[in-house]
């Protein structure tokens, strides 16, 4: 299965050296792409023997292929204890600093009026886990259906898009664990009785 644009891009290459290194790898993109598709294949297989995917499967934008790596890499729900530990993990945590709460205001100690500074997400988490709830709430926002419904009202409060695509991810984790760790059916209530 020849790679679809190899034969363009190498009849651009004069160079007879850089020509011949170009089709090796190519070669090579190609074995890794059938090699992709049969792991892929046997992923989907292993995972349907597991009762979770069922579950998982249930919230949109949770395909087959994201509900069997959310298996093979959360395991478990109930390693989280709440949607926040699952945020943090999942690289959606807000980061906030704060300098100095406190300060001296004519010799006497008053707390500081300064609002505390995002930062933005957390940096130590699981990358595959980010990927796979941010993916989940660009399709989410793109197609319709209850979450993009919540993303448009997200939108029409005000929020900027980047922002409302992160809340909407963040909702996808939430719903994600609870449905997981309770079992039970995806609801479109869920959308509202869970922060996010």
């Amino acid at each position: 299965m020849p790679h679809r644009h190899g034969e363009q891009w190498l009849s651009k290459i004069a160079q007879v050296g850089v020509h011949r290194r170009a089709e090796l790898f190519y070669q090579q993109l190609d074995g890794l792409l059938v090699l992709r598709n049969t792991v892929r294949g046997e992923l989907l297989a292993e995972s349907q023997k597991h009762q979770a995917v069922k579950i998982l499967r249930q919230v949109p934008s949770i395909g087959p292929l994201r509900a069997a790596l959310l298996l093979a890499l959360m395991q478990t729900p109930h390693r989280f204890r709440s949607k926040r530990q699952l945020w943090t993990y999942s690289g959606l945590a807000v980061v906030t600093h704060d300098s100095a709460q406190h300060r001296y205001v004519d010799g006497q100690l008053q707390r500081s009026k300064k609002p505390q500074q995002i930062r933005g997400l957390n940096q130590n988490h699981n990358h595959a886990m980010k990927e796979i709830f941010k993916s989940a709430a660009l399709n989410a926002s793109r197609c319709a259906g209850p979450l993009q419904d919540f993303y448009a009202r997200l939108l029409a409060k005000g929020m900027k898009p980047d922002m409302a695509r992160l809340t909407l991810a963040r909702k996808i984790a939430a719903i994600t664990l609870a449905l997981w760790k309770k079992g039970g059916s995806f609801d479109v209530e869920q959308l509202k009785s869970q922060a996010a």
